[in-house]
């Protein structure tokens, strides 16, 4: 089937969470998000934060959503929640959070495990697997799909980027979830939502992340990832 012939769900009613929106990856991805239409709840540690933050996303340009601001707790009432914080705090945040994202919630972790040493970045073992295997493990109530992990937060940030080019890899192992992931992946000019396998399958995908910063340091780039013959 190419990639053409796939039916997405119209997703464009749905509100957007970020957890962490006030982070480079969040705030990036909140003002996408903001500029495709979608109504988005940027949540950070403090409400005042995340009003602040939603309040400078009005005012870029381009955007056409409703964005609104709060705790991650406020964030975390959104039809799709995005996990978008520190590794280190991870486990805490997403468990914290774990009694509001019940009832069939769609969480999608963009969360990339990675340590730092004088030879650049690595992939950090991870018990469960992966950042999203362990949200999964957390959050037994919700569909938890993995996405989002190689986009540059300087070109999301960018109001002068027109169009993100790339592929974003969407991993879950609830089909129907991980269809409107990727529809709302294609909400953001430029991008395809692909699906890319089962949720036990994201460690790979994360860690892919450590040598997509090295290609950018020796090129100078903020490279992503594109999937050919779709």
């Amino acid at each position: 089937m190419s990639y053409d012939q796939i039916e997405l769900p119209d997703v464009s009613g749905l509100s957007v969470g970020i957890i962490g929106g006030t982070g480079p990856q969040g705030r990036g991805l909140a003002y996408r998000f903001a500029r495709a239409g979608q109504r988005v709840l940027v949540g950070s540690r403090s409400t005042e934060r995340g009003e602040h933050a939603a309040q400078e996303l009005r005012e870029m340009p381009g955007v056409h959503g409703v964005v609104e601001g709060g705790d991650n707790a406020f964030a975390a009432g959104a039809d799709v929640v995005v996990i978008a914080v520190p590794w280190e705090g991870h486990g805490a945040t997403v468990a914290e959070l774990a009694p509001l994202l019940s009832g069939g919630r769609i969480v999608v972790d963009c969360v990339n495990p990675l340590g730092f040493d004088k030879q650049g970045p690595y992939p950090l073992r991870v018990e469960e697997g992966s950042a999203a295997e362990q949200a999964a493990a957390l959050l037994p109530e919700a569909r938890v799909c993995a996405a989002f992990h190689h986009v540059s937060a300087v070109l999301l940030a960018d109001p002068e980027v027109d169009a993100v080019d790339l592929d974003v890899l969407v991993l879950g192992d609830d089909r129907e979830a991980a269809l409107q992931v990727q529809a709302l992946a294609g909400r953001i000019n430029g991008m395809r939502g692909v699906f890319a396998g089962r949720l036990r399958n994201a460690g790979q995908v994360e860690a892919l992340t450590a040598n997509l910063i090295a290609i950018n340091k020796r090129y100078k780039a903020h490279a992503g990832i594109r999937v050919t013959d779709l």
